[in-house]
């Protein structure tokens, strides 16, 4: 059992909270204890091609978030926080269960403010490389912790600007944490590195998912990764699939899909951008039936 002393509150992610976390409960952002919960275990095929390859990545979702986007996919697990209190022995039991059943690797969703028993969970290295998938808001001093247990760092990039960054996660400093968070997560990996059969060994995809009336946010990103990056470094995912979930009460603009001209212009954007490494999705991904039905699947 793990138990923060009094001194200790949590600081684990960029909200630096304070909370004071127990094993069996929670409080703050987050709203988790220390012990992991976890909403479903799977082969999941509907990552990145060389992230899932043929077999299906070994994705692990976890409960609760710590940014609390308001159109977020999975909400019913992330501000729902529904799931299973598991501990870390049995965390590192659905690891050897998954790669058992196939999987490519082992992907970690959304793990960030369960890092204390993730990083007893990966002790001694596992079989398959391990992907550290995540909302990009990170703090490079929980980030380097992961140093040498993390061959595959997945993080969105989802704001560049301010702005959306308030209104729709309450995060104002998420542009340049999340800029901080992925220069350290590139400083651990270097360039990325494929197998012989397309899959990722090592390395980092930025993913961005384009948002409603969001294009110059858009824009800026790819900026940013064009401008801080060159060819061979990363591996650069654009995403349509944004469909309106959550409580999209307070977000009007969002209760719609992406329109063909939202899509295309982001993809001449990208096109232009120089960046020469990563994936399209299709706008036709903007479906339901995408995001996962969380139910406790693979975690008893």
């Amino acid at each position: 059992m793990i138990i923060l002393n009094k001194e200790d509150f949590c600081t684990i992610c960029p909200r630096a909270c304070r909370a004071e976390r127990t094993a069996a409960s929670g409080s703050g952002v987050c709203g988790m204890g220390l012990s992991p919960v976890v909403a479903k275990a799977i082969l999941h095929m509907w990552e990145e091609p060389c992230i899932s390859g043929t077999n299906g990545s070994g994705a692990v979702f976890f409960s609760g978030c710590a940014l609390n986007c308001g159109y977020c996919q999975n909400y019913k697990i992330s501000a729902g926080r529904f799931g299973e209190a598991i501990t870390a022995q049995r965390l590192r039991d659905i690891y050897t269960e998954l790669i058992r059943q196939g999987a490519h690797n082992i992907n970690l969703v959304n793990p960030t403010h369960f890092a204390e028993a993730v990083l007893e969970s990966l002790e001694g290295g596992l079989t398959v490389p391990v992907v550290y998938n995540t909302s990009g808001y990170d703090r490079v001093e929980t980030l380097r912790r992961f140093e040498g247990k993390i061959q595959i760092y997945l993080p969105d990039m989802k704001y560049a600007l301010p702005e959306p960054a308030v209104r729709y996660s309450n995060a104002p400093d998420y542009p340049e944490t999340a800029k901080r968070a992925v220069m350290e997560m590139f400083r651990q990996t270097g360039p990325y590195v494929m197998d012989e059969d397309g899959l990722l060994k090592s390395g980092v995809i930025i993913r961005h998912l384009i948002l409603p009336h969001c294009s110059d946010n858009t824009r800026r990103v790819i900026d940013w990764v064009a401008q801080t990056f060159s060819p061979g470094d990363i591996l650069f995912s654009l995403m349509s699939q944004f469909t309106p979930c959550g409580d999209l009460k307070a977000f009007p603009e969002l209760k719609r899909r992406l329109t063909q001209d939202e899509y295309n212009e982001a993809a001449h954007y990208l096109d232009a951008s120089g960046i020469e490494d990563g994936f399209y999705q299709e706008l036709s991904s903007a479906q339901e039936e995408y995001i996962p039905d969380f139910d406790l699947s693979g975690i008893k």
